[in-house]
């Protein structure tokens, strides 16, 4: 995968949490397999907590669901594939890492954009993840956040 502007949605956080994304595939595919597990299991951490700082936000705005939902369903299918990769099955690896650019593709334009528009709209501060008026997210459904390891932010409900 090549980082593209394409890919910048205009929220600095959701920006760069998607350039590590990105990065974690391309280290993927070369990584050396005795390597690959380890380095699987890095990017299945980060892609959650990538997914976690969306959903966070989505829950702090009210945002529809059905995002979350795929969120949900691509986590699956990593953390599945990984188990099948364990037991020997190396081809899904190979596959996954074929599928997972066309994937990102469609869901940074489509719901990612979507999400970052309404957010942008609404004047939500991801840093601070706050509402306009600084009432913060954390007022409105209980969201806290805060940088994790590997410089993600993630927010947890309290």
């Amino acid at each position: 995968m090549e980082w593209s502007e394409r890919y910048e949605l205009g929220l600095a956080r959701m920006d760069e949490t998607h350039r590590e994304f990105v990065g974690f595939c391309n280290e993927l595919l070369i990584v050396a397999p005795e390597n690959f597990l380890a380095r699987l299991d890095a990017f299945i951490d980060h892609t959650a907590a990538h997914f976690d700082q969306e959903n966070r936000w989505m829950e702090a705005v009210s945002f529809p669901s059905c995002h979350r939902a795929e969120h949900d369903r691509v986590l699956e299918v990593i953390r599945e594939v990984r188990q099948r990769i364990e037991k020997g099955d190396a081809f899904l690896g190979r596959r996954l890492l074929e599928e997972l650019p066309p994937w990102f593709d469609n869901h940074v334009d489509t719901m990612d954009a979507a999400l970052a528009f309404y957010l942008k709209e609404i004047g939500f501060d991801t840093e601070a993840c706050a509402l306009p008026e600084g009432g913060a997210a954390q007022d409105a459904a209980g969201c806290a956040c805060q940088l994790a390891p590997g410089g993600v932010e993630t927010c947890r409900s309290l």
